[in-house]
Formats: structure tokens, C-alpha cells, sequence
């Protein structure tokens, strides 16, 4: 059902001021999912456009997009595609500063903790002595995260489990927003064996202490980049800034899409907004800042990897981690963040004369004004 633009304003209009406890009927459903699906073609068909103007653009064994020097691209990366998956490891449940961006916007001071002295690896919990148990039971992982809100909170905590997994052959990556990095830290880190840190460099919108972080970090840790939400405001500073922090000599840059939830879809609200595969939502601007960002590493040969970290990937990504787990054919864990959709929210993504539909076909019967959708 290739609904036209105008029939989906309509229906969203009436959708948006359905009562809250009232439910879209099956067939109500069917209307909306044909216009996400027709705002996810138009975004593709604008996609394909930029990407095709992008010199040398390259695919992952056709997981991800990246340009830049292949070596240079991230291994945690590699092993979230191509390896056993993301394992995701998670200790600290605070953070130094409060970003719009944040899946935990809003609630950053009421996040369960962990344990004292313990870590969730796989959903369970552990301390870190019982590490070495661990790998000498289960199989092996290629690569594990540090996640979960800012570990430079208490990042000392981190050093001995570092140590297990380094002494393991498990490639290691960590994200912080760096504005508590140190030089001391950060030689602990490297000393420890921590492989790749990446830098939240929109955090601090580009702080310049935070840049210096990064060229410090370089002298430690073998690898060293930067993994931030695509924002206009971060697209815009990091190009005020571009020759001091590729100065820095990092690796690599991951774009990442940003997707919201509940909790930051407030900050975002009135921009265009869409449905990945009926998955994460995104301000359409996102991946498109990233596809330029690229174009322009690409164009001047900048000596790093970048990477297009988008929903697609995250798509990629969820499908490749089931089938390690053994999961069936199919199975994934990516899918819609709302317990109701927020039809609302889609509005001015409709109302924007701008963005046009590729293709619009009359509604069919049933579905029409004066039709009842029950």
C-alpha cells in the first residue's frame, strides 16, 4: 500500500488524537505501518543518492559502510559484525554530565546498580576473581565492551578485570565521554591491556581539553577514536575543529545513527523523524550528517577509518548476535523501543512540504475517507 502523503497526514492527524488507553485496531495498524514504510523508502532513495557521491566508499563483508584506511578500522567493530557478537559488560550506573542524546536521559540518577564489587557479563553476575573461571569454562569471546553509563566514575574498579580479559586474548573496547580522563588514568588503562577506547566526543561538544584526551590516550592504547551520536550540533563543531582532532592521530571515527526512546524522544520532538525497518527511530538528519561527514573523509583522504554505524548496522548487528547464540533462523533482537507508537511525533516529517514521497498510489477500498477501519 503505497499511501500518498496526504492520506497519510490524514490518518496520523486522527491517530495522534486517539486517547491514550485507546488501541489502533488491526487494520488501523496496516495504514500506519504504510507510512512508515513509505517514509523509510523516500529516506533510502535520498540515501542512495548521497552514498553514490561518496569516492571509495566500502562495505564489511556487507554488514557496515565504512571509508578510510581498512587497518584502521575498529576491531571491537569487527568483532560485534564478524565475531561472536557484542558482549557487553556492565559496572558503572552514573554519569558526570546529562546528554539530550542519552537512552537514559531523565533517569540518570535512578539507574539499578550493579553490585558492589560485581559486574553483569551476560545478564549474570559476577566479581571480578571469578573471571578466569568463567573463561575457562565457557567459550571464549573475541571481543567484550565496557558499557553502561561513565566508567571513569570509577574507573580504577576496571584495571583488574581488564588484566583477566587481556590475559585471555580478548580484544577489549571501552566508551567514555573523556572529560575525566587523565594521563594517569589512561596509562593505567593501557597498562591493564585495554585494546580500543572510544571517545564520546559530542558529549562535551568538542571540547578542546577532551581533544587533548584523545592525543593522550594515543600514547597509551593501542587504538583510539571516536564513536558520537551524528547531531547538527556535533557535525557543525567537529568541522570548526577537524585539523586539531585529526592532529590527535586517532584511528577512527564511528558515525553513529542516533536512535531514541522515551526518554530522549522529548529533546527531539518536531524534527523529521523515522522507523528503521519498524525498529529504532531516528531524526532523519542523522545518517544523512555521517554520509556528508564521509564524503568529505573520503574526498580529502583523511588517514582514519569512517565508519557509517547506522541502524542498518544495528539491524546487522542484533541478526549476527542471535546467530551465535544459536538462535533460530530469523531470530533478533532489534526491534520497536515504544510500548505505544508516538504517532505524534511523525507529524512534521508529513507536513514538510520538502520531503516528498517516491511513489503514491490511491488508498483501496476499505481503507478510504468514509471507509470505517475497524
Amino acid at each position: 500500500m503505497k499511501i500518498s502523503k496526504k492520506d497519510a497526514l490524514m490518518w496520523f492527524r486522527f491517530f495522534a488524537e486517539l486517547p491514550e488507553e485507546e488501541e489502533v485496531s488491526p487494520r488501523q495498524l496496516e495504514l500506519a505501518y504504510a507510512v512508515f514504510a513509505q517514509i523509510e523508502r523516500a529516506v533510502e532513495a535520498r540515501r542512495e543518492k548521497l552514498m553514490s557521491e561518496i569516492p571509495g566508499l566500502r562495505n564489511l563483508e556487507g554488514r557496515t559502510y565504512f571509508v578510510g584506511p581498512e587497518d584502521k578500522f575498529p576491531n571491537g567493530c569487527r568483532s560485534c559484525l564478524l565475531g561472536t557478537g557484542l558482549g557487553a559488560i556492565r559496572k558503572t550506573n552514573k554519569c558526570n554530565i546529562a546528554c539530550p542524546f542519552c537512552y537514559n536521559y531523565g533517569e540518570l540518577d535512578c539507574q539499578p546498580p550493579i553490585g558492589d564489587g560485581l559486574w553483569e557479563i551476560g545478564g549474570a553476575k559476577y566479581a571480578a576473581e571469578d573471571i578466569p573461571l568463567l573463561l575457562s569454562i565457557q567459550k571464549k569471546p573475541t571481543g567484550v565492551a565496557y558499557v553502561y553509563l561513565e566508567p571513569f566514575m570509577e574507573i580504577a574498579e576496571y584495571y583488574p578485570v581488564i588484566r583477566h580479559f587481556h590475559q585471555a586474548g580478548v580484544h577489549q573496547h571501552m566508551y567514555t565521554n573523556g572529560t575525566l580522563a587523565n594521563e594517569k588514568n589512561l596509562r593505567a588503562l593501557g597498562e591493564a591491556g585495554l585494546d580500543e577506547l572510544r571517545f564520546n566526543l559530542g558529549a562535551a561538544n568538542c571540547a578542546d581539553f577532551v581533544i587533548e584526551n584523545i592525543r593522550t590516550a594515543k600514547r597509551f592504547i593501542p587504538r583510539v577514536g571516536i564513536e558520537t551520536p551524528m547531531t547538527p550540533e556535533f557535525f557543525e563543531t567537529f568541522g570548526k575543529k577537524k585539523e586539531r582532532i585529526l592532529g590527535t592521530g586517532l584511528d577512527f571515527i564511528n558515525c553513529a545513527e542516533l536512535h531514541l526512546n522515551e526518554n530522549n524522544l522529548p529533546n527531539y520532538l518536531g524534527e523529521n523523524l523515522y522507523f528503521s525497518r519498524l525498529g529504532y527511530l531516528s531524526p532523519i538528519w542523522s545518517r544523512d550528517l555521517t554520509l556528508q561527514l564521509m564524503k568529505t573523509a573520503a574526498g580529502e583522504q583523511w588517514p582514519v577509518a569512517v565508519h557509517d554505524c547506522s541502524n542498518r548496522t544495528k539491524f546487522v548487528r542484533d541478526m549476527h548476535l542471535k546467530s551465535q547464540e544459536g538462535g533460530w533462523f530469523g531470530a533478533s533482537t532489534y526491534a520497536m523501543e515504544f510500548e505505544k507508537i508516538p504517532f505524534a511525533a511523525f507529524l512534521p516529517v508529513l507536513e514538510d512540504e520538502s520531503f516528498p514521497f517516491v511513489e503514491e498510489e490511491p488508498l483501496p477500498p476499505g481503507f478510504r475517507p468514509g471507509d470505517i477501519v475497524i
